[in-house]
């Protein structure tokens, strides 16, 4: 990793949270397992631990709140090092989202470092790749739908779909787990986003922080017939940390020794 980027993540870590919540609501539980992700046809099938979930990306309304109580990540205030010039751009100003962002619509131009940051004050954290791609996988009848034509026919159709980001949480179908969007709303941040595209033979060759800010290699995939997928790759493969994208939100996660026991189902 880069001496900038090494200081950009100690700076992100000694940021003091106001209003810290630590709470598990709307979140369900992911019972772990294992699956055989994506990219690389020398990679072995991944094991998934136990984790929960956010039901619904983070919205316009709750990033504000978060802002406001952490005024150094509103629009005016925000380092250059941890964002974009595109970080709430559509946004009417620092302390509103205006009137043509819906209040329970999925926050986006948002960089990495604000989304791990909200998720830090939340007691939570980013889904690696290997979670969110593990739920994402779900239907809404099975644990894992990818060999289904009508699911990736679902996805494909919502990649051509206009504007879908300003459409309320919870207008997706709800999976197998119990979430809601992770096809069909917006794009979403992953903790290690592009460190799967690596030009080794393996991606335990290469540190993968340094991945977290520049695009890599093609990879290698084990089903060469799953063009959404290619497709979330791709994309994660295009971006940087700092950047802020108008259909890229994201959503928080928990480990299971860190979650608390109010959940709703």
């Amino acid at each position: 990793m880069s001496p900038f980027f090494k200081a950009a993540l100690t700076l992100l870590s000694i940021t003091i949270c106001s209003g810290i919540y630590a709470q598990s609501e709307h979140m369900v539980n992911v019972k772990g397992g294992t699956y055989i992700p994506l990219y690389g046809v020398d990679s072995t099938a991944v094991t998934v631990d136990e984790f929960r979930m956010d039901v619904y990306p983070v919205t316009n309304k709750e990033y504000l709140k978060f802002v406001q109580e952490n005024p150094e990540w509103k629009r005016s205030k925000v380092k250059q090092l941890f964002a974009d010039g595109n970080y709430l751009v559509n946004w009417e100003g620092d302390d509103s989202y205006g009137n043509q962002l819906a209040a329970d619509a999925a926050v986006t131009n948002v960089s990495w470092f604000a989304a791990k940051k909200y998720c830090d004050c939340q007691g939570k954290r980013l889904p690696t790749v290997d979670e969110w791609e593990y739920a994402a996988m779900a239907d809404q009848n099975s644990q894992d739908a990818r060999k289904k034509e009508t699911y990736n026919q679902l996805i494909l159709d919502w990649y051509e779909a206009p504007k879908t980001f300003n459409n309320s949480i919870g207008s997706t179908f709800k999976n197998y787990w119990g979430i809601y969007d992770l096809h069909g709303l917006v794009w979403e941040w992953a903790m290690d986003f592009n460190s799967v595209l690596i030009s080794g033979e393996s991606r335990k060759d290469v540190d993968k922080d340094s991945n977290l800010f520049c695009g890599s290699a093609a990879v290698g995939a084990s089903d060469l017939m799953n063009y959404a997928a290619f497709m979330r790759y791709a994309f994660r493969g295009s971006l940087k940390a700092n950047y802020s994208i108008r259909n890229l939100g994201f959503r928080c996660v928990q480990t299971k020794e860190s979650n608390n026991k109010n959940l709703t189902y």
